[in-house]
């Protein structure tokens, strides 16, 4: 519960852990605010050389949001102004439920940078999909408007970039950009030279962040002005481990005040280039605790990261990173096997199989009958991670099917 200037002792975020449950993502436990942090508000970042500021954390919308509208009067009152969603997220309850909101509240569509994604990949379906977020959501315009799952450069072609600024022109859509999960490093070094992305969302942790293509990746898109955000920060892996590394972590930052949890969310945000995280807070728990580790401003130490990389490299195996032009190159067929990658992850680490079986299920079944046949000695020889792909692509089958 927040007290009048907006902090929380232990004791109410300990209370509020045992409400949640044992199913929360993060336990909402975190230094406690230094006086001079009391009354500060959610800090915030330029998005690029865009001129706009947003907040550091904000609120991933993958979820059912018209159950969630004390969730999102909370996250308002926090300070966490930045909604993120997609024309397809929970069969469009999604943005249903942000309309449901800003009929309820209108006044508070002005105080929300407000984002969504198409799936679409012709200038009709764009324009339709944009069209049906406007109405669902009870807005005139979207503050940043991204294509959904960008994997290659190429797709981003004078075409998208001719509709774009004609949805700008028509205000529609204020800033235009792209979400990728898979050979994020390739589509935003490609992007940074293109001139006109104005945002992108990636995969982006404490897993990734070290590695030299994703530095300079980042960099580059620093450089040209392009705002960023984090996502999948949590780096939730397909192989589930409860090792005594991985508990001896966690005891570790709680002995510093703050979750395991919440200490990868900072991780994230010592990288100044990385404009928000955004995460998905289904509940005032997971909220809380979120809110609480942006607003400390405590650094992680020199102790703190090294622990993290080595945890990292210990259960690497585990993780899949994304680079899916190299595992499904070296594969028969057209298995997603990327796709597949991030489902287990939906099913193993969010807690979420209904979201995994679901998207699994839209794979169509010539291609899920390949998988049970195919050969992944190759991919798995390949893999820069060293996962056992075949041996998931199998669980995947039986799990998800």
């Amino acid at each position: 519960m927040a007290t009048k200037n907006n902090t929380w002792s232990r004791r109410s975020f300990l209370k509020a852990a045992g409400i949640a449950g044992a199913g929360s993502v993060i336990a909402p436990f975190c230094r406690p605010a230094s006086a001079s942090e009391a009354t500060g508000d959610m800090p915030v970042r330029p998005l690029g050389n865009t001129g706009i500021n947003v907040p550091i954390l904000s609120f991933g919308g993958s979820l059912d949001t018209s159950m969630s509208m004390l969730v999102l009067r909370q996250a308002v009152k926090l300070g966490v102004t930045c909604w993120d969603t997609a024309n397809t997220y929970m069969g469009g309850r999604s943005e249903k439920g942000f309309g449901k909101y800003f009929l309820k509240y209108p006044q508070d569509r002005q105080r929300i940078f407000l984002v969504t994604k198409t799936h679409a990949w012709t200038l009709n379906g764009m324009s339709d999909d944009l069209d049906l977020s406007l109405e669902r959501m009870k807005t005139d315009y979207i503050d940043l408007y991204f294509l959904h799952s960008v994997r290659r450069t190429d797709q981003l072609d004078d075409e998208i970039k001719s509709w774009a600024e004609k949805k700008k022109a028509q205000g529609k859509i204020r800033l235009f950009g792209f979400s990728t999960h898979s050979n994020m490093e390739e589509c935003m070094l490609g992007a940074s030279k293109l001139g006109w992305i104005d945002g992108i969302m990636m995969r982006y942790n404490y897993r990734r962040m070290h590695s030299d293509d994703m530095r300079r990746a980042v960099d580059k898109c620093a450089e040209a002005g392009i705002g960023l955000t984090a996502m999948k920060t949590q780096g939730g892996g397909q192989v589930q481990t409860n090792s005594e590394t991985e508990l001896e972590l966690a005891g570790r930052f709680l002995e510093n005040g703050y979750t395991d949890a919440q200490a990868k969310l900072k991780a994230v945000w010592e990288n100044a280039n990385i404009t928000s995280i955004c995460s998905e807070m289904p509940n005032m728990t997971i909220l809380m605790a979120n809110v609480a580790a942006a607003r400390d401003q405590a650094r992680l130490s020199s102790l703190d990261k090294a622990l993290l990389q080595q945890y990292a490299r210990d259960t690497q195996p585990g993780y899949c990173a994304g680079c899916d032009e190299i595992c499904e190159s070296a594969v028969a067929g057209n298995i997603p096997i990327g796709d597949i990658m991030r489902y287990l992850m939906y099913a193993r680490s969010y807690d979420n199989p209904h979201r995994a079986c679901t998207r699994f299920r839209k794979i169509p079944r010539d291609i899920r009958s390949q998988m049970a046949k195919a050969d992944y000695s190759d991919a798995e020889q390949r893999c820069p991670q060293k996962m056992p792909i075949g041996r998931l692509m199998q669980e995947a089958l039986i799990e998800l099917s």
